[in-house]
This record gives C-alpha cells, structure tokens and sequence, in this order.
C-alpha cells in the first residue's frame, strides 16, 4: 500500500530545525498502524505534484497556514484533484486543512471561524462508529490548531465525531462503512512536544491572544488518542484497498 503525502503546509522556521517537516509526522503516526505501508511525499507549495491521483493508492492532506478561500494557484489545483481522486476511488484523509479543503471540494463550507482559535488538547464526543472505528471510546482527546472550521458538510457527509467549539470535526464521505474520504480537524500526527512549543511560540509573538494561548498551555500533557487515530486511518486505507483488489 503506497500512501501519497500531500505537503500544502510548512513548520515554522522556528521550529523546523528541531522537528523537521510534516511529512515526516505522518509516517511516524500510521506506520505503527501499519509496518508494511508505503510513503511518498509531494511538496506542493514547492511546485510537486502528482501526474494523478492514481500515482498512490490513497492520500493524506496536511495542515497548512492557508484557508480554502484564498486563491493561491495551488489550492484550486489541490480542490480539483481531489474531486478527480473521489471519481477514480482513491481514499483520502484530510487533517486541518486538509478537513476543510476536502468538505469545501465535495460540497460543504469552511470559513475563518467567528469563535476564533483553538489550541491546546479539545475533546470530541463520537457520534458514530463505523465498523473501521467501531473500538473508538465515548470521547476523543487530540491536539487543535485553528482558526477555520468546517461550517456546512456536503450532503453524503456522516458527523463522526463533535465539540461545541467545533461541531464539525471529524467526517466520512459518502457511505461511512466505505467511505471516499474522511477528514479530522484535530491533529493526531502532532506530538505533545511539538504542539505545546507552536502554542507558546504564537502565544509570545502574539498571534495567539494570552487569553487563549495560556489556558491552553495548561491542557498539554493531557493523554490524547493519537495511537488509535493511526489505527482507523489505516483500516480504512486497507478496507478501500481490499475493496478496489476484489471488484
């Protein structure tokens, strides 16, 4: 199983030379999951892309500093090709941004929120466990990073998971048993360490107000359920691709 990267963010020249890019991150989270999977990276906002989407057997879209509504050249490339992914079967896993950019292709809405950030570790409420996620407990801890949010789902969406400071934060698309694509706004490829010095390096440069960035510090150190996140993203890769190798 070959699982493209699609890199549209960057880590803050702050924080590379510590912890690298976010590709990276990825692999450590899912190979876990599964030793025998297969990554490739596309660093978009550098000009790489793939011929197309059958050049992996699925996708994973990374968090970037850019909403869905700006017209970056890349971003409209990035919408069209994953609608084209969606038509030949190829599953996708948005986070973030990539949340946001895979509702907003397939039919909803995202937005720079009026609730403004959301940092440090949020728990969300599951609402429906598919059988890929049918382990998942009551309620999830991850680490946040945002501002946007995801504000209508597209019609075939299915609510998977919810908070009331984020209502939307994780969908499937499409049928849940064997969705297209499902997106987290959350962060399960984030390390404490890594999420806890973004939050104070934008809480002393004041891109996060004090108010906000302070409480949140507090929350770090808080188990989150990165592991199991792992798990059911790769499941649901394997579901598609055993589905795709027997039709």
């Amino acid at each position: 199983m070959k699982i493209g990267l699609l890199k549209v963010g960057r880590v803050t020249d702050e924080l590379h030379d510590k912890y690298g890019e976010y590709p990276p991150m990825f692999p450590d989270l899912l190979s876990p999951a599964d030793p025998t999977a297969e990554f490739q990276n596309y660093y978009v906002l550098n000009g790489e892309r793939p011929g197309s989407p059958e050049a992996c057997d699925g996708w994973v879209i990374s968090g970037s500093a850019n909403g869905v509504y700006d017209d970056a050249p890349w971003i409209a490339w990035l919408r069209g090709f994953l609608q084209e992914a969606r038509r030949l079967h190829r599953p996708m896993v948005g986070i973030c941004f990539g949340h946001q950019i895979l509702a907003e292709a397939l039919g909803g809405t995202a937005e720079l929120s009026t609730k403004g950030w959301g940092v440090g570790v949020h728990r969300y409420e599951v609402k429906a466990r598919p059988s890929w996620m049918a382990d998942a407990p009551a309620e999830l801890a991850l680490h946040a990073m945002h501002r946007d949010q995801v504000t209508a789902i597209p019609e075939d969406a299915t609510l998977l998971a919810s908070s009331p400071f984020c209502p939307y934060a994780m969908l499937a698309y499409g049928d849940p048993e064997m969705p297209c694509a499902i997106s987290v706004q959350p962060h399960p490829e984030f390390e404490r360490s890594f999420a806890e010095d973004l939050v104070q390096l934008r809480t002393d440069d004041g891109k996060i107000p004090a108010p906000i960035g302070e409480p949140a510090l507090a929350t770090y150190g808080t188990p989150v359920d990165n592991a199991p996140f792992a798990r059911w993203i790769m499941r649901y890769f394997r579901l598609r691709m055993d589905a795709q190798a027997a039709a």
